[in-house]
């Protein structure tokens, strides 16, 4: 017998690992495992635990309708696989590539487990069209600018044929077994209020992506980040919708996204350390009163606060006010972007650690292609170019000119000279 393992390729169709494992000559367990290593940090009522909960269980309703079932498991993968493999005989496991640290840590000792038990550990390649160093400069080393490496990953893809891996035809491949299908409840979890907004890629917001994806009020933005992030869609078909609608904006942000995750491929230390060094030399203020007050929406800025406020509440930020809040916490409040990304991983539906720590140094002025250190957002100049009528932030915001709302807990001016005084004597 062989396993197949889901893992952020929560989806029966176009799956290129589980196509494979189908392929081969042996019937296939699929499984899944909730890591106890990761579960563990986050809340019990967790929105995205929720939603991978519920694309499993769409997996499990498509293969009960054939008689089959997928097995659920919840503990650290290693002893879960060492249970296993004391209980079946296993010839190959087979799983699709995960780029993270600690996805590549768990993987290479799991490699060695499968090697003492002369078990093939089969990988693919499935939730990005071009990974680790398959766009490179001409030298082969990593591109840290985004718009030399969005040429050549074009270039790249003119030489390509997308495929699509009918893995959904060959289910009967499937076999029969024991093990269970655990709840939320059975992990210790329980089903978030937050509820995950339907992916649009239709014709209509595709074409008019440009004119309408920095305006929050609009509320004109895809939301296929988590989908993305779990495998939920095919980044074969998302890929290919772009490039039927001859859209560039919106490929390129499908482009962003593997930029990022292959910078954290070559540059791992940037999960933590800012990629250019010099700038964890900034002396930050990291002032948690004033933390506390940024993560609640209570600056008496109304663009950040609306932003904040309407993570807290959904599980979703608009694109643009992330980086208005994000420049706003390291260079107003000089507060470690570090602080920030990790709220951010704690509250976004679509983190994803690779574009989360990306933009980040991005908006702290410390990463790859980065704003220079010197642009400051203004925060209310930002209001009067993407929310003027004030409808998005008043959405959030209803106590808006009332005595209720706060006063600025920073002024403008002094703030932005003291950011500029701070990151000059730091990095010169």
């Amino acid at each position: 017998m062989n396993i197949f393992w889901f893992r952020r390729d929560l989806r029966l169709e176009d799956n290129v690992g589980l196509f494979h494992a189908l392929n081969s000559m042996e019937e296939v367990l699929p499984i899944f495992i909730f890591d106890e290593i990761i579960l563990s940090q986050l809340p019990k009522d967790d929105a995205r635990v929720t939603f991978i909960h519920e694309q499993l269980q769409k997996i499990q309703l498509a293969l009960q309708q054939q008689g089959k079932s997928l097995a659920v498991f919840h503990g650290n993968p290693l002893e879960v696989f060492t249970k296993l493999l004391s209980e079946q005989t296993i010839s190959a496991v087979y799983t699709n590539h995960d780029y993270e640290p600690y996805a590549r840590k768990r993987d290479k000792d799991l490699n060695q487990l499968f090697v003492t038990h002369t078990i093939s550990f089969l990988t693919s390649k499935d939730q990005v069209i071009f990974e680790k160093s398959e766009v490179v400069k001409d030298d082969g080393s990593p591109y840290v600018v985004y718009t030399p490496y969005s040429k050549k990953w074009k270039e790249n893809f003119k030489k390509i044929q997308l495929v699509h891996y009918p893995s959904e035809e060959k289910l009967d491949k499937i076999t029969q077994h024991s093990y269970p299908f655990l709840s939320l409840t059975d992990i210790g979890f329980e089903k978030s209020t937050i509820q995950v907004t339907p992916y649009d890629i239709s014709t209509t917001l595709i074409q008019n992506y440009e004119a309408t994806r920095n305006f929050p009020a609009l509320n004109k933005t895809s939301y296929l980040g988590i989908y993305l992030r779990f495998g939920a869609v095919s980044i074969r078909k998302m890929v290919a919708k772009a490039v039927a609608e001859k859209n560039e904006t919106f490929w390129n942000e499908l482009i962003w996204r593997e930029f990022f995750m292959q910078i954290l491929w070559h540059f791992p230390h940037t999960k933590n350390a800012s990629f250019r060094p010099k700038y964890d030399a900034i002396h930050w203020n990291n002032n948690e009163e004033l933390f506390e007050k940024w993560c609640e929406g209570k600056t008496g800025y109304p663009f950040v606060d609306a932003g904040m406020r309407e993570l807290n509440a959904t599980g979703h930020m608009h694109n643009r006010v992330r980086m208005i809040v994000a420049s706003f916490l390291c260079k107003h409040l000089l507060i470690d972007w570090r602080w920030g990304e990790s709220y951010f991983a704690q509250k976004l539906l679509d983190y994803e650690l690779a574009s989360n720590v990306g933009n980040w140094q991005w908006a702290a002025g410390s990463g790859v292609d980065a704003a220079p250190y010197f642009r400051i957002f203004n925060p209310s100049e930002q209001i009067k170019k993407f929310d003027k009528d004030l409808r998005y932030i008043k959405k959030w915001i209803p106590e808006l000119e009332t005595a209720s709302y706060p006063q600025p807990i920073v002024d403008h001016k002094e703030a932005r000279e003291r950011c500029l005084k701070t990151y000059k004597e730091a990095v010169g």
